[in-house]
């Protein structure tokens, strides 16, 4: 692994020593400071054996950037408070809870801190970073608990002529679960993230690489080698909005200190469109099975996919499939209610290997902007057949940023 690490660390760097395509101009001198707040409720009612349970927290982040030139360094910290504890944080030391599971415990760390050179052909981040790559469905920040997830890490990212590379190499995933979650507070190993992209015409064209290998034996079933491609376009109308498509294909296999012997594939296709001023996309996910082992993406933005309700964290031994729909929109000029939107989203469940109908479930949200806070209302509710248990769950949330 350190070798292959090397090895591409200095391609992508000799790489971008050549002249490439221009950035975005980076940001003006100065200090930028950095606030940002949210209170929300999180109720869950699921059936048995779990008991429902409520969660009030409050997650405040405050922090810095001070640029100059190229130069440029980052600090934030991040608290979270629990008003209400009839929950399950997940974490140990806070005794035998027969509530259901809401991750986001009390929490009190160091979010981010780096230091970044950035150029118009390279910017190079150094340190506890948010990465975010493509739609999250394999490296993402986990945004929506109150808990953010990052990386130590160190991220390369440029152009070669028309080819945008990104490289990073990272030897800690910093998780939700915060700094009284022992060993779960951050599982250490070696992550390499490999992206290349062209774009042709309407069309973006991304080979991606994703090699994970854990120190932790609790997380030794999630190192993995997985490689794929993916394709982002619209498609134009005359006289009417474009269609837009997003495709992927990877394939997995277990690597490093997995015990397992799996080689698993992944399919993903989502179309969207206007339709009578309504959004409406509909598509498929598949999470493939083999040898009794699920495609797994233990370093993803999880709540974006598969439904809200949290059933498939985990893809369950004999896989997945995912068929959805789902329809928003954005009702302009509404007094008293700037930006309001609201989507609602139909999934349909069922396993890969086997023929499982898992179950079914119900997503929607509505939400607006009055100024510089955003308020949010939202529900999930999953209905089982072959797969775990009923679960509803709603929110109500406030946020602010300066």
């Amino acid at each position: 692994m350190k070798m292959l690490e090397l090895a591409l660390g200095g391609a992508l760097f000799a790489a971008l020593s050549t002249p490439a395509l221009a950035q975005t101009a980076p940001p003006r001198d100065g200090i930028t400071p950095i606030v940002e707040g949210r209170v929300r409720y999180e109720g869950v009612d699921r059936d048995e054996p779990l008991t429902d349970a409520d969660a009030v927290t409050a997650r405040l982040r405050l922090g810095f950037e001070a640029r100059k030139g190229v130069w440029s360094l980052l600090a934030e910290a991040e608290g979270v408070l629990a008003f209400a504890d009839d929950y399950n944080d997940t974490n140990a030391g806070n005794g035998v809870e027969p509530f259901a599971i809401i991750a986001d415990p009390a929490n009190l760390e160091l979010n981010r801190l780096q230091v970044q050179y950035r150029t118009a052909p390279l910017t190079i981040t150094l340190g506890r970073q948010r990465i975010n790559l493509d739609d999250q469905r394999f490296v993402g920040s986990a945004g929506w608990r109150q808990s953010e997830q990052t990386f130590d890490a160190v991220r390369a990212e440029g152009a070669v002529g028309p080819v945008r590379l990104d490289l990073t190499y990272s030897n800690a995933q910093r998780t939700v679960f915060g700094a009284d979650a022992g060993p779960r507070e951050s599982f250490d190993g070696e992550f390499v993230f490999l992206g290349a992209g062209l774009s042709a015409g309407p069309v973006t064209l991304k080979a991606f690489g994703y090699l994970l290998d854990f120190d932790e034996a609790i997380q030794f079933a999630n190192s993995s080698d997985t490689f794929g491609l993916r394709a982002t376009g619209a498609i134009p109308l005359a006289g009417h909005a474009p269609i837009t498509i997003a495709a992927s294909y990877a394939r997995q296999t277990d690597a490093g200190s997995n015990p397992g012997n799996y080689d698993a594939d992944y399919l993903a296709l989502d179309v969207g469109g206007a339709v009578a001023g309504f959004t409406v996309n509909a598509g498929y996910e598949q999470l493939g099975a083999d040898n009794g082992r699920g495609f797994q993406t233990p370093l993803a933005t999880l709540h974006k996919f598969n439904g809200w309700a949290d059933v498939f964290l985990t893809t369950p031994a004999q896989g997945l499939q995912d068929a959805y729909v789902s329809v928003g929109r954005r009702f302009a000029n509404v007094t008293g209610l700037p930006g309001l939107n609201a989507v609602v989203t139909y999934h349909d469940f069922t396993s890969d290997v086997g023929g499982i109908d898992y179950g079914t479930e119900w997503d929607a949200q509505i939400g607006y902007k009055p100024g510089k806070f955003g308020v949010a209302a939202k529900y999930a509710n999953y209905q089982a057949e072959g797969f775990s248990v009923d679960v509803r769950k709603i929110w109500l949330q406030l946020e602010w940023a300066l």
